[in-house]
């Protein structure tokens, strides 16, 4: 019963703590104070660049990646201007860093710290193809999916628990199998579709963010192509985090004509 209160109070107060995701309007759950996770993520981020081969802005590499990042930073500030919301810019302490990884990969932490690994560069293949991407990854914290995520695995976690005291008087087998059910039927119905979704709001955050910074949104196309041939072996769509390669390409074949003709800037200041 206890747990019971405590998860019904906890999912009043998230209401309460609903966000509105730029563009979008989409209401998001943060049950996690942005202060909390800003340090927990400055913290790994210092621990994962501390014990990395990082690039010195000497390498070439490095300067592109700086070069892209500071681009988009502006263009996110611009854009946060332009949206009224001037106050989330003081919430990032921006920062990117370069780690010698044949890792086709890059992220952005709550907060604006930013990684690019190596092996992402030969496959980004042009500073368009690259700001795809890194728009794509600070989109993600623009847009308060970490904490999104986080609040969620917390609803998750305490539905487990109630389930497992309402069960506690039944036997070990009947335990094991209804949550083991439960866990698999939360992934599918919350957790995986929400981030498909949180994937699909990033690609179109990013790519404006790009296009704001000077960058063509239309090397997205060709990027995400060759992300594809490298995904030959990807599981079916309802099992993954992601959208599948083709529904990807195919919703940005739609947004790029609209986001090229309001938001690309070929002639920025920045």
């Amino acid at each position: 019963m206890k747990q019971l209160l405590f998860i019904f109070v906890l999912v009043v107060f998230g209401f309460v703590s609903c966000k509105t995701v730029p563009i979008t309007g989409r209401k998001q759950l943060n049950l996690v104070p942005d202060f909390m996770i800003r340090e927990l993520a400055f913290s790994e981020y210092d621990s994962v660049v501390r014990n990395s081969p990082t690039l010195s802005l000497e390498d070439p590499r490095a300067q592109i990646v700086n070069r892209v990042g500071n681009r988009i930073q502006n263009a996110v500030e611009t854009y946060l201007t332009e949206n009224n919301l001037n106050k989330e810019i003081k919430k990032f302490q921006w920062e990117f860093n370069t780690i010698k990884d044949e890792m086709i990969n890059a992220w952005c932490m709550p907060g604006g710290k930013v990684v690019v690994y190596t092996g992402l560069l030969p496959v980004a293949e042009t500073e368009d193809g690259l700001a795809v991407v890194m728009g794509h990854e600070i989109a993600h914290a623009i847009a308060r999916h970490g904490n999104e995520r986080m609040s969620q695995g917390l609803l998750i976690n305490l539905g487990g628990m109630v389930l497992q005291e309402a069960l506690k008087e039944k036997k070990q087998e009947t335990q094991l199998l209804f949550l083991g059910l439960y866990i698999v039927g939360s992934n599918l119905a919350l957790s995986l579709p929400h981030s498909r979704m949180q994937e699909s709001e990033a690609d179109k955050l990013g790519l404006i963010f790009a296009a704001m910074a000077g960058y063509n949104p239309e090397a997205a196309i060709p990027f995400w192509q060759r992300m594809a041939r490298r995904n030959q072996s990807r599981m079916p769509e309802f099992l993954s985090t992601h959208p599948s390669d083709e529904k990807r390409i195919k919703n940005l074949s739609v947004l790029i004509p609209e986001i090229k003709a309001k938001y690309y800037r070929v002639n920025n200041s920045f």
